[in-house]
């Protein structure tokens, strides 16, 4: 039993110290660029739109160059579930969530777009070198559309967040702190990942689970609470607009940015391509999409989501995780 709460402790100090490891990446690097000079909207659209995610790509590397490919797109899969019927769902409940925004159904649409190429890329049961560097292109193409879009689109709440730089909290203003910032970051996030493989593989191994389901489940919702606790917060205050579209942003980076690193990542370290669990086939990349269709479907209706649709969407995530555990069931260690 000592085992247990080892690789637990593992798996959530992992979590604790990878998220506050991108964070303050994030924040050093852009008080670095903002001193160099740099257009708040360059800041946006490449250190804190790929920071943000910096925590899932360095996990999701880690654990395809450790041999748990299932952890790497288990996270990738598992938030991109959490991130709409949780992260949406649960603030619906205090407050209802806009989806008129005109960025907002543009991103919903590429976002599914990218969540089809992403099925389509697994469906042969692997997440090649060739299948990774085309993730990678898609989101530099994303990158490069919202840069040149980005001034007829001034109402996208999502590049709204990324560009709002002057409003920041918490960047660092002398020298030494920024370099402090920059470095912590640097080391923290790959102890942060290698605690969260080595506990996840751990309680997988121990559960007789595929590592998949750690992915899935315990990792990607420990991903997914800073998102979680944001749009709790602004729903509170009555703010909750931007959560749709920070949930819409965050997902397509999921796939491209961090699936992309995981296609790439395996094949470089191990010469084989990432393999791709075939209970994904059966159920998650299907629930995936339907959480992507359903946010478009908001938007083309152009109806909030309200307390209702909060609901079904909390108690379709529970139910999720439910199915995950009955089709996977745990052998408890002796």
């Amino acid at each position: 039993m000592p085992d247990i709460f080892l690789f637990s402790l593992m798996v959530l100090g992992g979590i604790v110290v990878l998220l506050t490891g991108g964070d303050i990446l994030v924040r050093g690097a852009t008080a670095l660029a903002s001193k160099a000079g740099v257009p708040p909207l360059l800041v946006g659209l490449t250190i804190v739109a790929f920071g943000t995610s910096a925590p899932e790509m360095v996990v999701s590397a880690a654990a395809a160059v450790e041999g748990a490919p299932g952890l790497a797109i288990g996270n990738i899969v598992g938030s991109n579930i959490a991130n709409v019927l949780l992260v949406l769902g649960l603030p619906a409940l205090l407050a209802p969530i806009a989806s008129t925004a005109k960025g907002v159904k543009r991103n919903a649409l590429i976002a599914l777009a990218f969540t089809a190429l992403f099925i389509a890329l697994c469906f042969d049961g692997a997440l090649s070198l060739i299948d990774g560097a085309i993730l990678a292109a898609g989101i530099v193409g994303y990158i490069t559309f919202l840069a040149l879009t980005a001034k007829g689109h001034q109402d996208d709440p999502m590049l709204a967040e990324l560009t709002d730089i002057e409003h920041m909290d918490g960047l660092p203003q002398k020298a030494p702190m920024v370099a402090l910032f920059l470095l912590g970051g640097l080391v923290m996030l790959p102890i942060g990942a290698q605690l969260i493989v080595d506990g996840g593989v751990g309680i997988a191994t121990l559960f007789n689970v595929p590592d998949a389901v750690i992915g899935l489940t315990i990792l990607a919702f420990g991903t997914s609470l800073p998102e979680l606790a944001t749009a709790l917060v602004a729903a509170l205050r009555k703010q909750a607009d931007m959560a749709i579209g920070n949930v819409v942003g965050s997902n397509i980076f999921n796939i491209c940015a961090v699936g992309g690193i995981t296609g790439v990542a395996a094949s470089l370290a191990t010469g084989e391509p990432a393999p791709v669990d075939a209970q994904f086939v059966q159920l998650d990349f299907w629930v995936m999409a339907a959480a992507g269709l359903a946010i478009l479907l908001f938007a083309l209706a152009r109806r909030p989501i309200g307390r209702l649709s909060g609901l079904v969407m909390t108690l379709a995530y529970v139910g999720y995780i439910a199915t995950l555990v009955l089709m996977n069931p745990l052998t408890l260690p002796a």
